[in-house]
């Protein structure tokens, strides 16, 4: 596929270049393409990969990975305006406070609603976002997969966002329309909580079954 990731930090660089690691045509987007952050970010990617600005990745990708901090989200999409029109556009955001004690939205809205809000003209998916940087590098915990939860409501978007989960070696789980954003975002609050107090970057969720009995 071809995708476009807003963003060259942590989150974004370690979806791109895994993405473009799984043959996908990746091209970065940042406010600064010539930085210092960029080259060093390109000295990891395979060959072909490129940083550009915000709107020509976004012009690139059939699907776009929203990876920049949430409060400057909204500028984001008023900037790229109708150059993500028609496309799937996959939240990986947080509204995180400024103390990372606690969220700015939940339960009554979510950021991915918001975001629908701003930009109706896409299709929004909520996923990638209960994982850290860590995770996305290397989702296999003892052969084990890390679980990837997705939301969204328009069923192409969503199949698109699933196989890129499975490419990227997680465990991808439906969890439902984007209304239910509402709750994977308080979720992923309890990982950064955990995180933050004892269990590092280098842990993730997994969702267990067993067989019914006979």
């Amino acid at each position: 596929m071809k995708i476009g990731v807003l963003g060259t930090g942590y989150v974004g660089g370690a979806l791109g270049r895994r993405l473009a690691e799984a043959g996908h045509d990746v091209q970065f987007g940042s406010r600064d393409p010539q930085s210092e952050k960029a080259s060093a970010l390109l000295s990891n990617c395979p060959a072909g990969v490129e940083v550009t600005s915000w709107a020509q990745a976004a012009v690139h990708g059939d699907v776009v990975f929203l990876a920049i901090p949430w409060s400057s989200v909204q500028g984001a999409i008023s900037e790229l305006g109708d150059t993500i029109s028609g496309k799937t556009l996959v939240d990986c955001t947080n509204p995180l406070n400024d103390t990372f004690s606690g969220l700015d939205l939940g339960f009554t809205t979510s950021a991915a609603e918001e975001i629908a809000g701003w930009a109706p003209q896409s299709h929004v998916v909520k996923a990638f976002n209960t994982v850290s940087a860590s995770a996305m590098a290397d989702p296999i915990f003892e052969g084990k997969k890390a679980a990837v939860f997705y939301c969204g409501d328009d069923e192409n978007s969503l199949k698109s966002v699933c196989q890129l989960a499975t490419d990227l070696d997680f465990e991808p789980i439906a969890a439902g329309p984007l209304l239910n954003a509402r709750y994977l975002e308080p979720f992923a609050m309890l990982y950064i909580h955990l995180a933050m107090n004892g269990w590092g970057s280098n842990c993730a969720f997994q969702m267990l079954t067993r067989s019914k009995p006979s």
